[in-house]
């Protein structure tokens, strides 16, 4: 079940492809950072060598990102944003004077600008209260750093989060749509793009038209389509299969994403939801994605599929085949 919530979906904004090369960029920013500043002097080498160690690992994990981040998931993604969390901690503790040490915990702004970007309100929160604390203790327990230096690192890290938050729910306005809250047809796209990237996993689409729905315009008027519409999004948005993407497309034709499901799969969650509003005739047409397909001949395979059930008098779900719709 896909939750409803009045926050924008971020995800609409950040592909998996962004996040992961954006994760990739600052980790290697901030292993380069590391490896600096283990070079700004002579005493304590082996701290030096260990505030190094990290700077280089850090560096090799954005290189991995940067090659294989789009197959990961965002929970995986998400998760090695607080192994950066831990590594800065590491290094702060283990820095050999207190100018590294400074140096590293300012590493931790890109926590909280990535977090902010990329994950929801509560997991955002979580990754910069833990990028402020952790960080920010380090630095206090060394005891050669003021605690006026840790707080206003904090306020730089907490200030910055809260900048890139506000940009990018302004931002995500782009890709949703003011009526119903679904993604619009940018979000949309963008998402079929993203999925489509990823040639080795299964997806399917669908496109799904209100019958008749001019009509309801001119017998009852505007107010009475957007409240229908307002409904249909409703209830259709609280019994998505698990990762579907819904978006109105425009008008009165809905788009779903299916990420993981096939064809057969895909109808039988189409019909699921067309049941839900029984009082409302929907037509829709899906298609599973074939070897090869790109994001623009899925799509017009599912318009082929809708276009054959209209011909075949409306109120129906079909999936379109090789050779015909069925």
């Amino acid at each position: 079940m896909r939750r409803s919530t009045v926050e924008p979906a971020v995800r609409d904004v950040a592909s998996l492809r962004t996040m992961a090369r954006t994760l990739a960029l600052f980790f290697v920013a901030g292993g380069c950072t590391a490896l600096l500043s283990a070079s700004g002097g002579s005493d304590h080498p082996g701290r030096r060598w260990v505030v190094a160690g990290a700077g280089l690992l850090a560096v090799a994990v954005g290189a991995g990102l940067s090659r294989w981040g789009v197959t990961l998931s965002r929970l995986v993604l998400g998760g090695l944003v607080t192994v950066g969390c831990s590594l800065i901690t590491l290094v702060v503790l283990v820095s050999p004077d207190s100018t590294t040490a400074v140096l590293c915990a300012s590493i931790s702004t890109f926590v909280g600008v990535i977090a902010c970007f990329f994950a929801d309100r509560r997991v955002a929160v979580a990754h910069v209260v833990t990028a402020v604390v952790s960080t920010s203790a380090a630095l206090v327990l060394r005891g050669d750093t003021s605690l006026v230096t840790a707080g206003a690192l904090a306020v730089v890290v907490v200030t910055l989060a809260c900048v890139t938050r506000t940009l990018v729910l302004r931002a995500s306005d782009a890709g949703s749509d003011a009526l119903t809250g679904l993604a619009n047809r940018r979000g949309f796209d963008e998402a079929l793009e993203e999925h489509t990237w990823r040639s080795d996993a299964q997806l399917s689409a669908a496109l799904l038209d209100l019958d008749h729905f001019k009509r309801i315009n001119d017998t009852a008027g505007h107010e009475a389509g957007d409240a229908l519409l307002r409904r249909v999004a409703g209830a259709w948005r609280r019994e998505l299969p698990p990762g579907a993407l819904l978006a109105r497309h425009g008008g009165d034709e809905f788009a779903l994403l299916m990420p993981g499901l096939s064809g057969t799969e895909a109808l039988s969650a189409v019909r699921r939801l067309c049941s839900l509003v029984p009082d409302v005739s929907v037509s829709a047409g899906v298609a599973e994605r074939r070897a090869g397909d790109t994001a623009a001949q899925l799509m017009r395979r599912a318009d082929l599929a809708l276009y054959r059930v209209k011909a075949d008098g409306r109120g129906a779900a079909a999936l379109h085949t090789e050779t015909a719709v069925g």
